[in-house]
């Protein structure tokens, strides 16, 4: 099965589409300060590289292309922190009150 390359010119338009209409990055915004997106994420990973099957190619292209599955998000926050939340798993940081933004933080057990 040949690997698709999801990231060509229809990807660049639609990024460029998307970042026109949601300039800010959310994980700023959500701290209160306001950045500019530069990246449009994937809020769940879609593993299009990783997929073997027709089945696991068709739901990685439905998470692909999915616009409510995209997020804006600044260069520093896309290459540490979301790195780091696929890689573990939880959600990285806390709130104005000191709690963990991961709901399954040991904290609230």
């Amino acid at each position: 099965m040949s690997k698709l390359k999801p990231y060509g010119s229809k990807w660049q338009r639609s990024r460029l589409e998307y970042l026109r209409t949601n300039p800010l990055c959310v994980m700023c915004r959500d701290a209160g300060r306001y950045e500019p997106a530069v990246v449009v994420d994937h809020i769940k990973p879609h593993k299009m590289h990783d997929a073997k099957t027709p089945a696991e190619m068709a739901t990685a292209q439905r998470l692909f292309w999915d616009k409510k599955n995209w997020q804006g998000l600044c260069n520093p926050h896309h290459n540490s922190t979301k790195q780091r939340m696929e890689k573990s798993g939880k959600v990285i940081g806390c709130t104005e009150d000191g709690l963990p933004l991961d709901s399954n933080s040991h904290w609230f057990k």
